[in-house]
């Protein structure tokens, strides 16, 4: 039988490096520049975020396109409270970053928004989950 893969981390392509860290330091997470062209977060001792500029990419893999368009999956951050998702779209928002759905109330009894980082990949903000009555 075959183990089942482990999540390790997720990369996530930049077009500018500095931005890029500029926005996940305002979001919160600690970065570690690695060199000019890679940097990484580990999320509470969990999975890393690493981010890459084109260069390092292509080192390794000269076959390697640009992605281009909209991006197709949601990063979700967890913030400690309903509050906190409205403080911190609105930090993000107030910076210059994309609001591309302000807070709510979702049906899942979270509340919850979706802020675009400079290149485009879509963050989600999460508070717990309401207790039910």
């Amino acid at each position: 039988m075959t183990a089942s893969p482990t999540l390790t981390g997720v990369y996530i392509f930049s077009r500018n490096l500095a931005e890029t860290i500029a926005f996940y330091r305002l979001l919160g997470l600690e970065i570690e520049e690695v060199g000019p062209d890679f940097a990484r977060a580990t999320v509470d001792g969990g999975p890393t975020i690493e981010f890459g500029a084109a260069a390092i990419t292509r080192s390794y893999d000269p076959d390697w396109r640009e992605p281009a368009g909209p991006g197709t999956n949601t990063l979700r951050f967890h913030v400690g409270s309903r509050e906190a998702v409205d403080a911190k779209y609105r930090e993000l928002a107030d910076a210059g970053y994309r609001g591309h759905l302000a807070p709510i109330d979702a049906p899942w009894r979270e509340r919850f928004a979706l802020v675009d980082d400079p290149d485009g990949n879509v963050i989600g903000l999460h508070s717990p989950p309401d207790q039910e009555s």
